[in-house]
C-alpha cells in the first residue's frame, strides 16, 4: 500500500489561528466603538481586516506549506492587476496629451 507524504498541520495550529482571528475581530470591534473617526478609524479597521485575511489564506488555504499555491494565489493576480493598471495609465496619459494638444491648436 502506498503511503501519502502529505503532512497535516497539528490541530493546535488551527486553534491558535482561531484565537488570533477572534482577538483581531475584538480589536476591530473596539476600534469601531471607540469613537475614532476618519482616517485613523478606517486605517485600523483595514489593517485588522488584512491581518485576518492573511491568517485565513496562510493557514486555511494551506499557503504556508505550499510554495506553488503561494505564488499562484498571492503573487500572480496582483502582478496581473499591476500590469493592467500600467496599461491604463499609459492609455490615460496618451488621451490626456492628445486632448491637450487639440485644445491648444
Amino acid at each position: 500500500m502506498a503511503q501519502d507524504n502529505h503532512q497535516q498541520p497539528a490541530l493546535r495550529v488551527y486553534l491558535w489561528v482561531w484565537l488570533w482571528l477572534f482577538v483581531l475581530s475584538v480589536f476591530s470591534y473596539l476600534v469601531d466603538v471607540s469613537g475614532l473617526e476618519g482616517f485613523p478609524k478606517w486605517s485600523l479597521i483595514t489593517l485588522f481586516m488584512l491581518l485576518k485575511a492573511g491568517l485565513i489564506m496562510a493557514v486555511f488555504m494551506h499557503l504556508v506549506w505550499e510554495r506553488l499555491a503561494l505564488i499562484s494565489v498571492v503573487l500572480i493576480p496582483p502582478g496581473v492587476l499591476l500590469f493592467l493598471m500600467v496599461l491604463m495609465l499609459l492609455e490615460g496619459q496618451h488621451v490626456l496629451s492628445s486632448r491637450l494638444l487639440s485644445f491648444w491648436q
